[in-house]
Parts: C-alpha cells; structure tokens; sequence
C-alpha cells in the first residue's frame, strides 16, 4: 500500500504517561524493540490500581539507559513541567487515563481530573518547549462518537455523541488537543481505537475477568442480553498502528484504529469458555459455558460500536494482522501462564510494593 507521507521523524526523549498499565506497557514492550527507535523513553504513571510496575520489570532491569521510570500524577502541573526540562522531552504519546466505564458512572469526577485536567497540563508542558518540541500524540477511544445501530461504522469525520462519563472526559481530551494545534500549532495527532485486549490487561474488563472467572469456576457475568457489539484490536496491533501514526502521520489529523473484528459480548464470553474447555478442562469435565449468568444492564451501555479504519489504510498503509480468533487464543494462553502476576494482581501485592516503594 502506497503511504502519502513516508517521511519518519526521529524522537530523541519520548515521554510516554500511563506506561505502566495495559496500553501503555505494551507499546513501551514495542518500542523498545523497534529497531526504528533509538532513543529515551520516560515513562510517567501515578501507579494508580491499573498501573503496575511488574508489567515492566524486565524493561526496567535490561534496558537502565534507556528506559526511565517517574511516578508522577499528570493531574500536578509543577511536577510535570519539572520532567519536561530534566528529560528534554521532544515528543509525547499519551495514554494516561481514567478508562473504565463502570467506574466513570460511580466516580466521575476522578475522570474529568484525569482525563482533561491531566491532558491540559501535558499540551501546556509541551506548549513550553517551543520549536524543540516534535509531537503529542492523543490516543483516544471509538466511544467519543456514541453508539451504532445495526448497520454503520465510525468514521473520523462522525460526530462526537459520548453517552458516559468516560467518554464525555475523553471527547472533552480530544478537543483539546485538536485546539492545541489549531489555536498554537503545536503538532499533534490524535488515534480513537476500538476495544483493545491482550497481555497485561488488568482483570476489571471483560476478557481477562471472564478468563480469570472461569478458571476459578465463578460465575462469568454478562451484562443484559449479551448482545453489544465491540470491534476488538489485539492490543500489539494497536501499538504498530501508534507508532506509524506517530512517525508518518499528518499533524492536526485524527486516524480510526480498528482490529476489523465485531463480535456480541456473549460470544466472546462462549469462545473464551471453549478454549479453556480444550486446553485446561474444569474438574468433571465440567462445561465453563454453564457458569455464564445474565446481569442487569448498566446505565447508558452503548449498542454497538465499529470503527472504520479506512483513512489509517489508504494513507499510512496499517491493518491489524491478529484475527480475533487467534489473537483470543494467544491472550487465554499468556494468562494462564502469568501465575505470579495474576497473583500479585488478585492479592494487591504490587499495591503494597509501591507504597513500599514511594512512600515518601
């Protein structure tokens, strides 16, 4: 596929926010291997209950010159503009946020603080560099366009419909950034991907809970009748598709990130419990499906979502390579062989190694 832009930019002290959680770590995983990267990583997290440093040990342990780790709130400004100057960061890829929609609805207001004060302090940050400034990139969510009926897809051009708290937070992150580069040209780009899963997914969102549940023999919750409609990116997919947004995009633009993969909750939750069935049976060959249980619908739980990643395609040449099938077999396998840190996740033990650790 031709690209319209081939030029790469070169980023020298890359400031990645969130990289301790699933998103994050992967693609911190992913550019530390990418031969097209040679330069620093600064990784900001608060090291909330989502952000765990074990996702990164190794990184940490084997790549010491390269590999930075800063236990800041992007909510605190004066911390933020410190490690811009220390650092000497020219780019940012910001994945830093509030992001469960269950959460939202009992505590939005942790979300509006995060997801839009916390942005508005990194663009000012960035603002302050000036010329020596290369990128913000934004990664965002399908949810900021509301939701689908039967037919459709999201496109970059739909307008923003967002039906949670989560979703108004970061629709809300979204225009700010594309403010940023209007109104003070700082270079930008913004991603809006569709459900990611995979590696190091913490255990609150559907597939890892429905693996984590069914090997445990618990009942495997399934909200209304099972029926809403995600298109699902495995998560490595998605780390490609930043980082090629980031070296080739065209500032000011937004690019759809999509796995081509729609699929109902219910039959997501059905595959899961057949694979485990084959390759780690319950005791009495019991059927993981029968422990599948309805359960009341959340407020404002969006129908169908589908993104279209066509303008990604033509223009930058990515498509997610992971089928949903196999990149749900790769994911069900990697959690039954991460004993130690499902344990440490399950037990808060890495909870208690950060506070040991930061306390002061």
């Amino acid at each position: 596929m031709k690209r319209k832009n081939k030029s790469k930019i070169a980023f020298k002290n890359l400031l990645v926010t969130g990289g301790c959680g699933f998103i994050g770590s992967n693609f911190i995983r992913y550019l530390i291997n990418n031969k097209d990267f040679s330069g620093r990583i600064i990784n900001v997290d608060c090291l909330t209950y989502a952000g765990n440093p074990e996702n990164l040990a190794d990184i940490a342990a084997d790549y010491s010159a390269r590999y930075i780790f800063q236990k800041v709130n992007i909510c605190d400004a004066e911390k933020l503009d410190k490690i811009f100057l220390k650092y000497d960061v020219d780019a940012v890829c910001h994945f830093a946020a509030e992001s469960h929609v269950d959460r939202s609805i009992k505590a939005p207001g942790d979300f509006i603080q995060t997801n839009i004060v916390g942005t508005f302090n990194l663009l000012e940050a960035a603002k302050a560099r000036g010329d020596k400034f290369k990128l913000f990139h934004h990664v965002s969510t399908d949810e900021v366009y509301g939701s689908l009926g039967a037919k459709g897809f999201f496109r970059e051009d739909t307008p923003y419909r967002p039906n949670s708290p989560y979703s108004a937070s970061k629709a809300s992150s979204d225009h700010l950034v594309r403010a940023y580069y209007k109104t003070f040209s700082l270079p930008a780009t913004i991603s809006n991907c569709s459900n990611n899963y995979g590696p190091y997914q913490f255990p609150e969102k559907l597939i890892p809970l429905i693996i984590l549940n069914a090997l445990e023999g618990k009942s495997l919750p399934v909200y209304g009748d099972g029926k809403n409609v995600r298109d699902w990116l495995y998560v490595e997919d998605h780390c490609k598709a930043i980082w090629r947004i980031m070296t080739t995009g065209k500032h000011g633009e937004t690019y759809n990130v999509g796995g081509n993969a729609e699929m109902e909750n219910i039959i997501i939750v059905q595959m899961i419990c057949d694979i485990l069935d084959e390759i780690k049976p319950a005791r009495g060959g019991k059927l993981r499906r029968n422990l599948i249980t309805f359960v009341n619908d959340r407020p404002g739980h969006d129908r169908r979502y589908a993104i279209d990643f066509a303008k990604l395609n033509k223009e930058l040449g990515w498509s997610p390579r992971e089928s949903f099938k196999s990149g749900l077999q790769k994911t069900v396998e990697w959690y039954l062989h991460q004993k130690k840190w499902l344990k440490n996740i399950k037990t808060g033990a890495y909870q208690a190694w950060i506070k040991e650790q930061y306390s002061s």
